[in-house]
């Protein structure tokens, strides 16, 4: 085949829509997750250049970063809970649901991968050359999340569903051309001052994964990488906690917006506004004619 063809296959490949939404979700995702893991990855390695306030940051800017990628090609979900929230309530089809997450789930394996080699030194001299997963020298938690020794698997799961549905009920109202969205053009930005927030206020007990695409593909390049089986087994079997319970939760703050709030909005508030304006014209102007009627200085059927 020549190298023309090959060219203009390739091409015609990427511009179905279902591999740029699929490219789109990948590349989105890896830029979130390269912003993100590399600021865990300065908390923990760093002695004085991170901490968890960077953290927050790094999320929260790598979400704004990976929605200017591709807002405009799929709507940047990085997120498998926002894309089960979406086709789960219809406003998205299901047939695009492992397109969306196996790109995530790709892009979030792929910024694990990268985040390794670029601190494969600092990893190997904090701990000894030593890959562990618990304990003062662990580095296993640069990659995914692990519960704190105060908290328990069921509240870890209950903290993760909440977290979820506030970040999954704001998004909504975010995006909400009939509620009060952001202004157009700063979509991105609200979206990660809104993830920044969640961190810095609720992020402590369970840290936030809010999403099973960015826990679960770390988790398992950890696993591969040589930190073993414990990557799973630690907490009392947590792995399964940033995967299950950000799905309920994302549907259930989704249903609380779509159930509570959207259909109480007007459907056209400002077009009632500029009504009511109006009539309160026509009255003022009214009373005045009758007033100037009565004192014999305009007829009131030439107003």
């Amino acid at each position: 085949m020549a190298p023309r063809s090959v060219l203009e296959t390739i091409q015609s490949v990427l511009q179905r829509n279902m591999v740029r939404e699929f490219l789109a979700e990948f590349l989105s995702t890896y830029v979130m997750m390269v912003f993100g893991l590399g600021s865990v990855a300065h908390m923990v390695l760093g002695e004085n250049s991170g901490s968890y306030l960077g953290v927050n940051l790094g999320f929260g800017f790598g979400v704004t970063m990976g929605v200017h990628v591709a807002g405009g090609i799929s709507g940047a979900h990085m997120n498998a809970a926002v894309t089960f929230t979406n086709c789960a309530l219809g406003r998205m089809s299901w047939k695009k649901f492992p397109v969306y997450v196996l790109g995530q789930f790709l892009g979030s394996f792929s910024a694990a991968a990268t985040t390794y080699l670029i601190f494969y030194g600092a990893i190997n001299h904090f701990a000894g050359g030593d890959l562990l997963v618990t304990g003062s020298k662990a580095t296993a938690n640069i990659f995914a999340t692990y519960l704190p020794e105060y908290m328990t698997l069921w509240r870890g799961f209950l903290d993760e569903a909440f977290v979820t549905g506030m970040l999954q009920l704001c998004l909504f109202a975010i995006t909400d051309k009939k509620n009060s969205p952001a202004l157009q053009g700063t979509e991105p930005l609200v979206i990660g001052i809104l993830v920044t927030v969640l961190g810095v206020s609720l992020g402590m007990n369970s840290g936030y994964a809010i999403n099973p695409s960015r826990d679960l593909p770390p988790r398992l390049f950890t696993f591969i990488a040589g930190w073993g089986k414990q990557v799973f087994r630690a907490g009392n079997n947590w792995w399964w906690v940033p995967v299950v319970a950000p799905l309920l939760g994302a549907y259930l703050g989704g249903i609380v917006y779509l159930g509570l709030i959207h259909p109480s909005i007007p459907q056209d508030p400002q077009r009632l506004e500029n009504f009511t304006a109006r009539d309160q014209k026509v009255t003022a102007s009214c009373k005045n004619a009758a007033s100037a009627n009565t004192s014999g200085s305009v007829p009131l059927e030439h107003l």
